[in-house]
Order: structure tokens, then sequence, then C-alpha cells
């Protein structure tokens, strides 16, 4: 395994959130939180960093603290598919590896961009990869939030579900225990592919099950993708869906 590999970081963000407006702008500790997170993905040794947008005023700021941008299109449905035109307009060469860091991931450990993308990299057989952690608390486990992921043996997904999984069969339906949520890991939300691998997707019609679920990642799992989930070295902090959110964690810069 080579120490030294090239991966690319685009992190989606656009300005219409519909719980949290111009998300990508919220002051956290006195930067905008897209600061954050691309100043967390500069120290993944990445070869490059870019923040895919749609919106002049989130391009503006990055550009303001030193940062590259890119214009997308305002009609895509997600960041997979706003990653896969940002990096044609790059130019990326198909075989490049990019990782999609989430815009409202301020805490985005450097250490687990890097292994992500170390995860593809060791995997030709890998058609994405991912990561996964022990739940931070036990109600996690019954929340529909958090996404849980199953692997094999092998480190590669089986499934991802907002549904606990695994269930345990001698558990009440309204609770489980201690001991049985250990078998439990939340999925998180950072991927790496090849630029072919995601423009293939991107072009791709959701599955049923990703309507049912609204998790994106089972549509490559429906069409039979690999995809190797490794456990992180480091976990992030939690992401910024809610006002609650975003207090909670300006407690934490304070």
């Amino acid at each position: 395994m080579a120490d030294n590999f090239d991966f690319h970081i685009i992190i989606p963000a656009r300005f219409g959130s519909t719980r949290l407006p111009g998300k990508p702008l919220v002051d956290i500790g006195g930067k905008p939180m897209i600061q954050h997170v691309v100043e967390r993905s500069w120290k993944s040794g990445a070869k490059s960093v870019m923040v895919a947008t749609d919106d002049k005023r989130i391009s503006d700021v990055v550009a303001g603290f030193g940062g590259e941008s890119i214009m997308t299109s305002t009609e895509h449905q997600s960041g997979s598919d706003r990653i896969a035109e940002a990096a044609t307009l790059r130019g990326l060469d198909r075989d490049a590896i990019v990782i999609n860091v989430q815009g409202d991931e301020p805490d985005m450990p450097a250490a687990l961009i890097r292994q992500v993308a170390r995860a593809l990299y060791d995997n030709p057989d890998a058609s994405m990869s991912t990561a996964s952690a022990e739940l931070d608390d036990e109600s996690q486990v019954l929340d529909p939030s958090v996404v849980k992921v199953v692997v094999d043996r092998n480190q590669y997904a089986m499934y991802f579900s907002r549904a606990t999984i695994p269930w345990v069969r001698d558990e009440s339906s309204l609770s489980i225990s201690a001991d049985a949520s250990r078998f439990v890991r939340r999925h998180l939300g950072i991927y790496a592919y090849h630029v072919g691998y995601i423009c293939d997707f991107a072009r791709r019609s959701p599955c049923q099950l990703e309507d049912l679920e609204k998790l994106e990642q089972l549509r490559a799992l429906w069409a039979g993708d690999r995809i190797k989930c490794v456990h992180a070295v480091e976990s992030p902090g939690p992401g910024i869906d809610t006002l609650d959110d975003l207090e909670r964690i300006r407690k934490l810069y304070s």
C-alpha cells in the first residue's frame, strides 16, 4: 500500500436549506461554517479542495478566505449530482478519487477524510467507500435521523437504514439494551468515489428502496455496487441541520 496517493475533495454547499436557510454561511466561532469545513479538508493532504455551490453569496465568502469554489446548477436534487457536475467542470480525470465532504460538518476530522480516501484506493473492487462509528448514546438506536449500517465480514456494506439494524429479536420493541446497542453502528455521511463512477451514478434513476428510506447510497447497493465501510479512526462532531444543532456547536466553539 502506497503512503502517498492523490485525492480531491469537493464540498457540496447550497444556500436553500429548508430547515436552516443560508446554512453554509452561519457564524461559528467567528468564521462561516463553510470555512471550518474547508480548513479541515485542507489538513487532510488532498490535492485540491473545492466548494461546489449554487449561490454567489457562498462563492464570494469562499473566495474571501482564500478557498476555491465552482458554480453548479440550482436544479440538483442531491450532493452527488452537484459533485458529478463540479468534477466534470473542473476537468478531473475519470480515474481520480474525489471525496464528498458534507458542507455542514465543521468538525470533520482530517484523519477520517484520508482514511475514507485510502479505503477506496486500497480496494479497487469497491465502487465507493464510506465510514461508520459507534453510537454517541443509546437514544440514537431508535432515532430515524441516525442512519445505521450493517457490513459483512470484509467490511462491505450489506444495507443502510433509518430503522434499527441489526434488530435484536429478544429485545423489547420500544427499547434496546446497552449491551445490544453495541452491535448497532451509525453511518457517517462521507464518501469517496472515482470521478467516472459518481458521474455514471448521478445519471441513474433513484431506486425504490432509496425512495422509501431517502438514502441515496441504497441506489448503489440496489445496482450491485460494493461499498467499503471502514470503522472511523476519529468520529466527526454532529452535523448541523437545525437551530438547536447550531446553538450546540456554537457553545462548543465558544
